[in-house]
């Protein structure tokens, strides 16, 4: 890129910046303090400078003022802009203003249905990228919005990842693509969640490939008009044809993880619970057969959920109590607050920032976990489930 070519474009994002804040007085810049400028030392560079601002000027884009009484009157003294959108067009760019007006062209079939959106205009009108991206994106979060409205309408079980790449957009691993602007739509927060990709698609009930649900405990399930004995340490069983489960179950304990779950199925006393792995992020498919597991346990049987501590493992236990909330139960935590973590342990758990600490507690406020928060505020920390031995929760009278 020239020196003339650079200095001119710099001039265009000032007046963009001017022109968002509302200033009346023109852009402009002394030559004299122009580092390239100064730094020209042979006739034919300055004669190339001189040729690319004469063209700007010609354009209408500039105001030049020169040294007339100096040399041959070609010296440049003073640059100031006096049409911005004619520079933009000189220079070949589109002016942010014009961008962001064809972002939300492109963009508006969806503003209703997230209305994220709107908070994602407004920060690129003010000149911001989001996750690093600009209006130049709105095609990418349009598809991306696409897919999320087809998902969220779609009243089925899970898909398969790649298969519904290709029957939405003929490419299997467009999805894939969107993935960061999938998790902006499904959380409504312009901050990157902290989420895996896998449990971002989970939100959208999309699999990289078919989940079974894993269940241990002892009983009968009901899946479609078959009635099957749960087998020990723990059965496989299709999300959607999950029609009823029958067990004398002393307590529900869901897991996020699989190692933990399979610890757990195996650890003495689990013939007394029914432990569900949640697979990450429970797609709303798995939220569907949990609603139908919860009301197949018996009333007096308390709900615990066991994940990691972190962003990710108290966001997905909030949305794991909302689900039990509103069938008509109460989600309590297992072994996710410091309190009664090894002293060792908790001197070695890596420790969250003040911003994902108060996130944290964030989501196990929504949880209904007010007190687990307040015990991650006295001992801040990050631990993964997998870092704990399977222990399993003992009721009264055991």
């Amino acid at each position: 890129m020239s020196e003339a070519r650079a200095l001119l474009e710099s001039l265009l994002r000032r007046a963009e910046r001017a022109h968002r804040r509302g200033e009346a007085r023109a852009v402009a810049c002394n030559l004299a303090s122009v580092e390239g400028y100064a730094a020209l030392r042979t006739l034919a560079q300055l004669e190339a400078f001189h040729a690319e601002i004469a063209l700007a000027e010609r354009a209408g884009a500039l105001r030049v003022q020169r040294a007339i009484h100096h040399g041959d009157g070609q010296q440049l003294r003073r640059l100031e802009v006096h049409d911005a959108a004619a520079l933009a067009r000189h220079l070949g760019v589109v002016l942010l203003e014009d961008r962001v007006d064809a972002a939300e062209a492109v963009l508006a079939p969806w503003r209703s249905r997230f209305p994220v959106l709107e908070e994602v205009l407004a920060l690129w009108r003010a000149g911001r990228k989001l996750r690093g991206a600009g209006p130049e994106a709105a095609a990418e979060l349009a598809d991306a919005a696409r897919a999320a409205a087809a998902r969220l309408e779609d009243a089925g079980g899970e898909r398969i990842l790649r298969r519904e790449s290709v029957r939405l957009f003929g490419d299997s691993k467009r999805l894939e693509k969107l993935t960061g602007w999938l998790e902006l739509l499904a959380t409504n927060e312009l901050a990157a969640s902290g989420l895996e990709e896998a449990d971002v698609w989970a939100l959208f009930s999309l699999r990289r490939e078919p989940q079974p649900l894993l269940l241990a405990a002892r009983g009968t399930a009901t899946v479609g008009d078959t009635e099957l004995p749960l087998p020990a340490p723990f059965i496989g069983l299709p999300l959607e044809s999950l029609r009823a489960l029958r067990t004398e179950a002393r307590y529900l304990l869901s897991i996020e993880n699989l190692a933990s779950f399979h610890d757990a199925a195996r650890a003495p006393g689990a013939e007394r619970g029914l432990l569900v792995y949640t697979g990450g992020m429970p797609s709303p498919a798995w939220r569907a057969a949990y609603v139908r597991i919860l009301a197949d346990l018996p009333a007096q049987a308390p709900v615990f959920h066991w994940g990691d501590i972190d962003e990710g493992g108290f966001r997905i236990a909030a949305k794991l109590a909302e689900t039990a909330a509103a069938a008509g139960r109460s989600l309590r935590p297992w072994r996710m607050s410091p309190d009664g973590l090894p002293d060792e342990l908790r001197a070695r758990a890596a420790r969250p920032d003040a911003a994902r600490l108060e996130r944290m507690r964030g989501w196990a406020n929504r949880a209904g976990w007010g007190d687990l928060g307040d015990a991650l505020l006295r001992a801040p920390l990050l631990l993964e489930q997998e870092h704990l031995p399977a222990r399993l929760p003992e009721l009264p009278g055991e």
